[in-house]
């Protein structure tokens, strides 16, 4: 298997990086695990024709140039919402420092319209000329209808032909529009950003502080250099005591969530191109972080948020499902295409990391609620490692697509001498489900059984909503950093120790004893 980094000309050592065509392909298989409750209660499958839709294309390329190939799958953006509300758009694609053209997406969204009016006409005009064949007719009169037919079918067919074009080159250009934005979202770059709470104070040290890469080195952790030769830069071994920290880390995280209720995955790590375009992530162009693999339609993850979206991908689920809880542990593969400095070096920003997610799916009157509850939650679990941190509220420019807000959570890391980016918590509302076909039902409360059929309520899509619990490298960093010793030690906070089989410290190898 070759991995390769969509369209950069970025050489990774081993791995070999180019550009490759995007297919796209019906998703025919679920994941299902195991657990002691019913993961997808009362979830109905969507027969919807974006559900259906396969990939008509196939191109070779070579690892110089690439044919760009239009998605096969078509997202429920609202069109007729976005005309009506085109000045609001405009200026939160501005404000958020988007290309998204929305120009050419209401062109060609008048251009369709016109086009279906005109193809509605002649179905109209076809189905009376039909009508009209059914009675008695003089043979000359039957004549002149066939004739008139045949030119309407004929009509029909490039107007047809043209709509299907037109709806291509909408969705095209639609997929490319953003999210809306939260009306508290600081407006700018990341400099705007807004502190909106501030935990603990920085760690004193009567002596000099070494950063983690010092650490690692000293208490024989990491090893960077193999990892070079085997892998490529940015690549590395843990060793020692720093897998049984991988390996407690992910478990506590875990742990703690499921205290919460949510319900605990592990997820695939290779998924269709078409599923990381659904999520919001752009799996092609310049600056990519995604892998994708040569002469196939998949992907490796960027983060677990990918497949848990994905689970109930075309489904209809219950409101009695809702909120859906997911915890999932994966190991993430990112091209960090364009990173450089300082600020990379270590552990900080690698290609390959294990990370434990949180994902929820709910109402959309309860996505903001939840977003509390995530940034909440990622606060409690950062605040009981005894960790110095500031939660952000992002501004619109450092929003991804996907983002109708987002909180960052930064530590304070001693060694590097600045704050760092261990977590984030972002509310999508209903900007994923409708590209993933993700609805619920909901439940008329004025009678005790819900109406089926023609009587059903109608669908409405859900929100989504993720955040990071784990991030394990950029966790070792601030463990490292934050809770070293002057003798060269690591005390291991607290709540991790009954994770790591009651390891309360990492010392060097000449003071074991």
């Amino acid at each position: 298997m070759v991995l390769h980094c969509c369209f950069t000309g970025t050489t990774l050592h081993s791995l070999k990086l180019a550009a490759i065509p995007y297919f796209s392909r019906t998703l025919t298989s679920r994941l299902t695990p195991y657990y002691p409750r019913p993961l997808f209660p009362l979830a109905v499958r969507s027969l919807s024709a974006a559900a259906v839709q396969t990939a008509a294309t196939s191109a070779a390329t070579s690892t110089d140039e690439y044919q760009v190939v239009k998605p096969q799958w078509k997202a429920a953006i609202d069109f007729k919402w976005i005309r009506d509300n085109k000045e609001s758009v405009a200026v939160n694609i501005k404000n958020r420092n988007s290309n998204a053209n929305l120009e050419i997406v209401l062109e060609l969204y008048e251009k369709l319209l016109s086009v279906q009016k005109e193809v509605e006409k002649l179905r109209a005009e076809r189905n009376a000329v039909a009508n009209k064949m059914k009675g008695k007719l003089e043979p000359s009169e039957r004549q002149k209808l066939i004739e008139e037919g045949k030119n309407l079918k004929e009509e029909l067919v490039t107007l047809e032909e043209d709509l299907l074009k037109l709806t291509d080159e909408l969705q095209q250009e639609g997929q490319s529009i953003p999210n809306m934005t939260h009306p508290d979202v600081p407006l700018g770059g990341e400099d705007s950003s807004i502190v909106r709470k501030m935990v603990g104070k920085p760690a004193e040290f009567s002596f000099a502080v070494k950063d983690h890469v010092q650490l690692g080195k000293d208490l024989d952790l990491f090893d960077f250099d193999a990892a070079a030769e085997v892998s490529g830069s940015k690549f590395y071994y843990l060793k020692n005591e720093a897998v049984i920290l991988e390996m407690g880390l992910v478990n506590w995280a875990v742990s703690e969530a499921m205290k919460r209720g949510f319900t605990p995955l592990t997820t695939p790590e290779i998924v269709r191109s078409s599923v990381v375009e659904k999520c919001g992530f752009q799996p092609r162009g310049t600056n990519t972080q995604v892998y994708s693999i040569e002469n196939s339609d998949q992907c490796l993850i960027g983060t677990a948020e990918i497949p848990v979206g994905g689970i109930h991908m075309d489904s209809i689920l219950s409101e009695s499902s809702l909120p859906l809880k997911y915890v999932a542990f994966s190991h993430c593969f990112r091209t960090e295409a364009g990173a450089a400095g300082a600020a990379t070096r270590g552990l900080y920003r690698v290609h390959q990391f294990s990370k434990v997610e949180m994902f929820i799916l709910c109402r959309p009157d309860e996505s903001d609620s939840y977003h509390k509850e995530l940034i909440e939650i990622e606060e409690e679990l950062f605040s009981s490692l005894g960790f110095h941190f500031k939660t952000l509220d992002m501004a619109s420019e450092d929003l991804g697509a996907p983002a109708y807000r987002k909180f960052d959570v930064e530590v304070w890391m001693p060694g590097l001498g600045r704050y760092g980016e261990i977590s984030s918590a972002s509310n999508c509302t209903d900007y994923q489900s409708r590209r993933l076909g993700i609805r619920y039902r909901p439940e008329s409360s004025s009678s005790a059984s819900p109406k089926k059929g023609k009587n059903a309520a109608p669908t409405q899509f859900v929100h989504t909503l993720n955040a990071t619990a784990c991030a394990v490298p950029r966790m070792i960093v601030s463990l490292l950093e934050n809770f070293q010793q002057e003798d060269g030690s690591v005390i291991i906070p607290e709540p991790l120790r009954p994770f790591m089989g009651g390891l309360q410290i990492i010392k060097p190898k000449h003071i074991q004893n």
